[in-house]
């Protein structure tokens, strides 16, 4: 965490080593269940998110002194959250950074926050105006870090699970004593891929819409067309078409759980397997996990400390 905070000092003797003093700090309102229905027309639109919201600044007498001169109840933070829904979300990113926008130019002790959200998908039933069944896909996600005038932005995805039934090998790896995997040129390979992308700092896209559709098609097709030697080799390149179509975007970090099909040993019931009949095993399971960036670019950028997850 990197919030912004004073030194709030709590004499305990003469050494000044022995004094307690108030470090980085947050606080706000967690998960916030946000469903928005716009009616305008007979054709309703359905936006479905989870948004937490956290404020970074002048709070040194709330912890000293329990004075709450300057905090900005929870509560309010949800209803604000609420209030600026009524308008529409659009896209996360966008009511992420409105959100920050009101709490740091509305009250002066507020130099910055941490803002999230997590917004998922539902698809309309038979292309019906106002029926709908909810995506059990992938979860769009974003973070947005306020510092003054500077805002961090992460986008992303969580939960999408995909899977290729051939085009991928293992082999060429060191053996020892304990190694019992055998090399496969044919195997299936599957993962739920998360996936965060970090764009340049106080770079707002025109339409965060549809670069996430945009950089998620090109994950899906990274994933699809690469002939895969290792999942490893399957994640760079994922990232890679991700970064060059997006010239705005830093980095992407992603988390690939390897989902592990093992063939299931037919013969004791007189069949042959030819590669058809698998045991789809949920654990333990591989996990490889990368930062792919531009060179030149930094991999410790302080956005991602307030991230939890991966290198």
């Amino acid at each position: 965490m990197t919030a912004s905070s004073t030194a709030a000092e709590t004499a305990t003797g003469n050494d000044a080593a022995g004094r307690i003093i108030l470090g980085n700090n947050q606080y706000g309102k967690a998960e916030v269940r946000l469903v928005k229905i716009t009616r305008d027309t007979d054709r309703h639109e359905i936006e479905d998110l989870n948004v937490s919201s956290q404020l970074r600044g002048d709070f040194e007498a709330a912890h000293t002194e329990g004075d709450n001169g300057h905090v900005v109840a929870t509560d309010t933070q949800k209803n604000t959250v609420y209030a600026f829904a009524r308008d529409g979300v659009g896209s996360p990113e966008a009511f992420l950074l409105r959100l920050a926008e009101h709490f740091v130019a509305g009250f002066d002790w507020v130099t910055g926050g941490r803002w999230e959200a997590e917004q998922y998908s539902w698809n309309r039933i038979h292309d019906h105006d106002h029926a709908f069944s909810k995506d059990k896909s992938e979860t769009r996600t974003a973070v947005l870090i306020a510092d003054g005038d500077t805002r961090h932005l992460v986008s992303g995805l969580q939960g999408l699970t995909v899977l290729k039934s051939t085009g991928s090998e293992f082999h060429g790896f060191p053996r020892d004593q304990f190694t019992t995997l055998g090399e496969t040129t044919d195997r299936i390979l599957a993962t739920d891929v998360t996936a965060r992308w970090r764009f340049a700092d106080n770079v707002v896209p025109a339409d965060f819409n549809e670069t996430y559709d945009g950089v998620r098609a090109l994950l899906l097709k990274g994933f699809a067309d690469t002939h895969s030697l290792a999942l490893q080799q399957t994640m760079f390149e994922m990232g890679r078409l991700v970064l060059e179509a997006y010239p705005d975007i830093e980095e992407i970090k992603m988390s690939l759980p390897n989902k592990h099909h093992f063939l299931v040993d037919l013969a004791p019931f007189g069949l042959d397997n030819p590669n058809q009949v698998y045991f789809a095993a949920d654990r333990p399971y591989g996990l490889i996990e990368a930062t792919i960036q531009r060179e030149g670019t930094t991999s410790d950028h302080t956005v991602w400390e307030s991230i939890p997850g991966f290198c």
